[in-house]
């Protein structure tokens, strides 16, 4: 347990070490901590909208599934196997793009925190953190908003999984039946799913609007 530890708190050190790198490399062409933040928001947003495009594309699959006819259920199955990786895969992409956005805005909070101390000016320092706390603020309610936006995607695909994989070990009409009793539940979470995935977009938008002032 005591080795794992130390593997987990040495990997964490190394990829601090390469953020740090990279950021310092692109802070040389002009890139700025602050740029990199707007535009991995801008890049988990998209991929959120993605996701949803997705979900939907599952959602119709999987009621194209339940009025089948039997003799389809083999190849339907496959389509609809397809669909749940393809969402999975999506999902995955929106929690790696939040990952991302939250270590760059660590680092830039960091650092703007760091550079505050060197002011000799009263006021210029004090306007300073007034505009920090501002700004960790909105971050912190868009990150919130892309968290739960993030947890709402793992039920659904728990659902959805257990659907395939029934439909799987029952290719045959009594399946279909069941699984005509699960689209509905799977489309009002897929439904809410998507509110939530609107809500941290438009927090998104809000915050990059900000930023950008």
């Amino acid at each position: 347990m005591t080795r794992l530890l130390s593997l987990s708190f040495v990997l964490a050190l190394t990829v601090a070490a390469c953020s740090s790198a990279y950021y310092g490399a692109m802070e040389k062409v002009g890139f700025h901590k602050r740029d990199i933040l707007v535009s991995r928001v801008e890049k988990a947003k998209d991929s959120q909208q993605e996701a949803q495009q997705q979900f939907k594309s599952a959602l119709e699959r999987f009621e194209s599934v339940v009025t089948l006819a039997e003799t389809d259920l083999a190849k339907a199955y496959k389509k609809l196997n397809a669909e749940y990786e393809d969402a999975e895969e999506a999902a995955e992409e929106v929690s790696e793009r939040i990952d991302e956005v939250e270590d760059v805005a660590e680092a830039l909070f960091k650092e703007w925190r760091q550079e505050i101390s060197l002011y000799q000016n009263p006021n210029l320092k004090a306007s300073s953190e007034q505009k920090l706390q501002e700004t960790e603020a909105r971050y912190q309610q868009m990150m919130q908003s892309m968290r739960e936006a993030e947890a709402s995607m793992k039920p659904v695909l728990l659902t959805f999984r257990d659907n395939v994989l029934f439909l799987k070990h029952n290719l045959n009409a009594q399946a279909i039946g069941a699984l005509r009793g699960e689209f509905t539940s799977l489309k009002a979470n897929i439904e809410s799913l998507i509110a939530q995935m609107n809500r941290s977009i438009e927090s998104s938008n809000r915050f990059i609007a900000e930023i950008k002032e």
